[in-house]
């Protein structure tokens, strides 16, 4: 029997890719998205797409009703980390309240999986590699969202038996990322900028280190565990091993968009200096394929980009605190 699967945020860049390898599955996918941060021509063909917001309790509800899904993919977030200090009662709306209400259609509805896309920012600053028995120490709003909807999501498997995979990706890139969004997505940020020949920005001293994650690397994963023992009541890292700074990052970009640039450095902003994660678990339990070398994933993502051209960077206007903003995040006049 053909299973049916929801996919929130499948208009945007990971839950994109979920969505095509779970239809190569031979599931149905019900795509919910408001468009606030995906595009419609993300959305495959032969998924059904219902504009909306899982903040919507009436509509979700009425789409667990109505599809009576097998299993919840819930990849949808405003997953701009360092901004979430600066849009606190946002932030947990988007990405707490509106899992929340997903969670409660999943118990009431019996769904029979939960999986989340949590990140690496449940960890804050903490021993490296990150692993997953640590002790999460989030540091920002974005990381304690995500960190309270893993407890909740283990409650509820407590209370209820909702099963449930988390999943904690960190700096994942690829085509479809949306890079006119100037919070996020540091390689689309940078892609973006040298096509249309700004400055790159770099906060700091550009020497934080990250592991980058090509999609590749990532989606096919997440789309396989909803139907696998091994996953169940798991939480695994998932993506890049091989940490980058940000000026190393910067360097692959210049070299394979070859394009003239210069660096504007901006003050340092408050964020974990030095984050990537150990990949052991996920190596056991999925037996992967190769991880994609930064250059090759980096020149895939180009082609993407060149292809599809510039986007314009949109101001966030729902800032809430606006001591200490940094100056490029504040609306241009």
């Amino acid at each position: 029997m053909q299973k049916t699967s929801l996919v929130t945020g499948g208009a945007g860049f990971i839950g994109s890719h979920v969505v095509k390898e779970l239809i190569a599955m031979n599931h149905k996918v019900v795509v919910l998205d408001d468009l606030s941060g995906g595009f419609i021509e993300n959305i495959h063909p032969q998924a059904e797409f219902c504009k909306g917001s899982i903040l919507d309790v009436f509509l979700v509800n009425g789409l667990f009703e109505e599809y009576q899904f097998d299993y919840v993919f819930h990849i949808a977030a405003y997953a701009a980390e360092g901004l979430s200090h600066f849009i606190r009662r946002f932030n947990y709306q988007n990405n707490l309240i509106g899992s929340i209400n997903l969670i409660n259609a999943a118990v009431n509805f019996k769904v029979k999986r939960f999986v989340f896309t949590s990140s690496i920012a449940v960890y804050g600053t903490n021993d490296l590699p990150f692993k997953e028995y640590q002790i999460p120490n989030p540091e920002d709003p974005y990381g304690i969202a995500k960190y309270a909807v893993e407890m909740d999501l283990k409650a509820a498997h407590e209370l209820f038996g909702l099963e449930y995979t988390i999943f904690r990706p960190h700096n994942v890139y690829g085509p479809h990322q949306n890079i006119g969004d100037r919070y996020r997505n540091v390689v689309g940020i940078f892609m973006n900028q040298l096509l249309k020949g700004e400055d790159l920005t770099l906060f700091g001293d550009g020497e934080q280190s990250r592991a980058f994650s090509y999609i590749d690397d990532v989606a096919p994963y997440i789309a396989q565990s909803a139907e696998m023992e091994t996953t169940k009541n798991e939480i695994i890292n998932i993506g890049g091993e091989v940490a980058y700074t940000i000026n190393q990052l910067a360097n692959e970009v210049i070299l394979i968009m070859k394009k003239e640039e210069k660096r504007t450095y901006l003050a340092a902003r408050n964020e974990v200096v030095h984050a990537y994660s150990c990949q052991l678990k996920m190596k056991r339990i999925f037996n992967p394929k190769p991880a994609t070398e930064l250059n090759h994933g980096l020149t895939a993502m180009a082609k993407w980009v060149e292809a599809t051209g510039a986007r314009k960077s949109k101001d966030f206007d729902r800032i809430e605190i606006k001591e200490n903003l940094p100056e490029s995040w504040r609306i241009n006049p």
